[in-house]
């Protein structure tokens, strides 16, 4: 099968199953690293702990991002 083809084939897929597809194609250019995956479970569980406890406050994604826009609208 050629590549026109086989593209054209998976465009017309539903999108779940072109998520899918395009997720194994992600992951055979770039295979998953059970370390790594794991450190950055750690991380989120950490950060998740530091919400929960109250050892830090979250800030409102609208807050971050028109910060954002005004240190770089300078």
């Amino acid at each position: 099968m050629k590549t026109i083809e086989l593209i054209a084939e998976a465009v017309a897929l539903p999108v779940e199953e072109r998520a899918r597809v395009v997720e194994n194609l992600l992951s055979s250019l770039n295979p998953p690293d059970q370390a790594v995956d794991a450190a950055w479970a750690s991380v989120a569980r950490r950060r998740l702990d530091d919400l929960r406890s109250g050892r830090v406050e979250a800030i409102p994604g609208e807050v971050v991002f028109e910060r954002i826009r005004q240190r770089y609208s300078k």
